[in-house]
Order: structure tokens, then C-alpha cells, then sequence
């Protein structure tokens, strides 16, 4: 059976006073949570102590946004998957749109971070997904298969075994649309059916998670179809309350 995962991505937003709230009513809902959907949370890099600390057996994972594709050196800013497994972080996102688009990270630069995640067994998030003119144009299982295939063939089914896939439509993504549960489930299938062209056995573990402005109101009807097994979470995941009942639309 596939694992429910319900992950937030705080991107560059927090402080420490923040997490202090944050912390102070969430934690106590995380053993309940936990019993329905693994909860995952990555703030930004330098919080992720703060965090990891705040819900210090929970069954909360901490996850990070971003890795380094190497693993030391003369590398000003960037943060090893060494470091981040030293703090005890669990998943990493690796090739979100926002990365892919203002940083120009290359399918190539994401097969490195995966690897290096692989090496230290921090549990990819890879994420995926097309732009509007991509998708108007036709060429959105294109994109997405090319994506996807970059990191599938660079790796065994046994390196890959844990890894997580984020179906994010870049469309979706801070604009407050949303792909209809029909669309959602569509790609979520095609991603499914480009990983089994790989494993079928990989296919059927795989948790593919939606990643395009999950709300309240949009949650449960996206949880409840065939091929979605959660949501990575972005605006929603700053409020504590929205988050929690995100979580709880997961059956």
C-alpha cells in the first residue's frame, strides 16, 4: 500500500518567532495525524533545526527545499546533503518549478541532487510539471516524461525506492488556480504509467503527490482520486489550522 503524504513547502517565508507559534499548535495534532498521512515539513534551510527541535518526536518529517549537487567543498551558500542529514532531515524537494525557472536548474543539475540525496538516504521529492504555454501547446506529458525519464534512468529501482514524485502544473502554482480533480488525476496516471514503463513494482509503491495551491476546499476532492496519494502543500502550510484540516481530508 502506497504511503499518504501531505508535505508543506514554506518557501522563503518564517522566522523564529513563527515556528514558535506554529509549533505550539500543531505538534499536539501530529501523533493523531500521523495515524492517517505522513506530515512533512520544509521550512527554509536556516529553520530547519528550529523545527526539527519544535516537534522533536512527533512523527513530524523535516524536510528541506533544496540541496547542493556536491557533497563539499568551495561552494559558498550551498548546503550539503551530508549537513542536512547531521540535523535529521528526512525529505528533500528536488526540481521545483520556482528552481527549474529562476535559478535555470537543468534536469542534469536534478539528477545530481538526487543522487547525492540517495547517498546520505534522504528521501527525494522530485517534482514535476508543465507551464501554461506548454500545456495550451499539447506538450505537457512531453515535459513531464522528460522530466521524469532524466531521473528514472539515471537510477537503479532499488536507489529509487523510497523516492517521491510531486506533480506540480507550474499553472497552479501561487496563482490560486487549480487543476481540476479530473485533470489532476489524468497526469497523476500518465506519471504512474512513465515509472511502471521502468518497474511496475516501482510504479505501484510510488507515492505521486499534487502540488498545484491545495486548499481547504480543494483537498479532499484531489485526495480522493485514484493515483493521488497527497499534496505538496505551498500558501496553505503557513497556517496552522488550513494545514491541519488539509491533513485531515486524507483518508
Amino acid at each position: 500500500m502506497r504511503q499518504k503524504i501531505i508535505a508543506g513547502n514554506w518557501k522563503m517565508n518564517g522566522s523564529q518567532s513563527f515556528i514558535d507559534d506554529f509549533s505550539s499548535q500543531l505538534q499536539p495534532e501530529i501523533e493523531k495525524l500521523s495515524e492517517r498521512v505522513k506530515v512533512v515539513l520544509a521550512p527554509p534551510a536556516v529553520y530547519l533545526q528550529q523545527l526539527g527541535d519544535a516537534f522533536s518526536g512527533s512523527g513530524l518529517g523535516l524536510g528541506a527545499q533544496n540541496v547542493a549537487q556536491d557533497d563539499k567543498g568551495a561552494f559558498t551558500g550551498e548546503i550539503s546533503a551530508a549537513m542536512l542529514s547531521d540535523i535529521g532531515v528526512e525529505y528533500c524537494l528536488v526540481g521545483h518549478s520556482e528552481r527549474r525557472t529562476l535559478y535555470s536548474e537543468t534536469d542534469q543539475m536534478v539528477v545530481a541532487k538526487v543522487a547525492q540525496l540517495i547517498e546520505k538516504k534522504i528521501i527525494p521529492v522530485l517534482c514535476v510539471g508543465e507551464t501554461l504555454a506548454e500545456r495550451d501547446a499539447d506538450q505537457a506529458e512531453l515535459v513531464v516524461r522528460a522530466q521524469l525519464e532524466a531521473v528514472l534512468s539515471a537510477f537503479s529501482d532499488v536507489e529509487l525506492a523510497s523516492m517521491v514524485i510531486a506533480y506540480e502544473p507550474v499553472w497552479a502554482i501561487g496563482t490560486g488556480k487549480t487543476a481540476t480533480p479530473e485533470i489532476a488525476q489524468a497526469m497523476h496516471a500518465f506519471i504512474r504509467s512513465v515509472v511502471a514503463d521502468k518497474s511496475a513494482s516501482l510504479a505501484e509503491r510510488c507515492a505521486i503527490l499534487y502540488g498545484g495551491s491545495v486548499s481547504v476546499a480543494t483537498a479532499a476532492e484531489l485526495f480522493g482520486q485514484l493515483d493521488i496519494d497527497g499534496g505538496l502543500v505551498g500558501g496553505a502550510s503557513l497556517k496552522a489550522d488550513d494545514f491541519k484540516k488539509i491533513c485531515e481530508s486524507m483518508d
